[in-house]
C-alpha cells in the first residue's frame, strides 16, 4: 500500500489528513482539498464519496494546488490506492462499439492521440489484460481522467465516463 496526505489549503497548509488505505468517504477529515503529497504508491482521487465523480490519478510527488493534478475544483471526497503498477507488462484493448463489438485496437504503450494511432472517433468498450491505465477525454493527456484496472468494461459508463470520448491514454506506473 502507499501513503498520501491531503491538505485543506494550497501549498500544504491547513488541516492535514494522511491515508495508507482506500477511503470511501473522506468528508469527516477535511472540507476541501487544495494540495496533496503522494509519498508512495499511485492513487485515484474522486470528487465524490464512494469512488464516484471526476477522477484524478496521482503518482508520487507534491501537488501544491488542484491545477497540478488537473483538478476542476477543491472537492476530493474519496480515494483508492492503485494496484498493478509494479508489473513489467501492460496491455489494453479498445473497441469502437459497446460489448466488444466493431473494430478493435490493442496497445501496450502510452498513446497521445487515439485518433491518429487507431482512427477511432469513439471508444465504447475496453478490456485491460495487464497493468493499470488512465484514459483522458482529449489528446495529449488532457481533460477528464478515467482509471481502468484489469477487467472488462462493456460500455464507457463502466469506467465512469458520460461519453465515449477517449483522446489519449497512458500506463500507470510508480516512478
Amino acid at each position: 500500500m502507499g501513503k498520501i496526505a491531503f491538505f485543506e489549503d494550497k501549498n500544504f497548509e491547513g488541516r492535514r489528513h494522511e491515508c495508507s488505505s482506500d477511503g470511501p468517504d473522506l468528508r469527516s477529515y477535511f472540507c476541501r482539498c487544495n494540495s496533496v503529497k503522494v509519498e508512495s504508491g499511485c492513487w485515484v482521487l474522486y470528487e465524490r464519496p464512494n469512488y464516484t465523480g471526476n477522477q484524478y490519478i496521482l503518482s508520487p510527488g507534491e501537488y501544491p494546488d488542484p491545477q497540478q493534478w488537473m483538478g476542476f475544483n477543491d472537492s476530493i471526497k474519496s480515494c483508492r490506492s492503485i494496484k498493478n503498477v509494479y508489473g513489467k507488462s501492460w496491455k489494453i484493448r479498445f473497441y469502437e462499439k459497446k460489448d466488444f463489438e466493431g473494430q478493435a485496437a490493442e496497445c501496450a504503450e502510452d498513446c497521445a492521440s487515439v485518433y491518429e494511432a487507431f482512427k477511432f472517433q469513439e471508444v465504447h468498450s475496453s478490456v485491460v489484460t495487464d497493468g493499470a491505465w488512465v484514459l483522458y477525454e482529449q489528446p495529449d493527456y488532457h481533460g477528464r481522467q478515467y482509471f481502468l484496472e484489469r477487467g472488462e468494461y462493456h460500455d464507457f459508463t463502466d469506467w465512469g465516463a458520460t461519453s465515449p470520448a477517449v483522446g489519449s491514454f497512458r500506463k500507470i506506473t510508480e516512478f
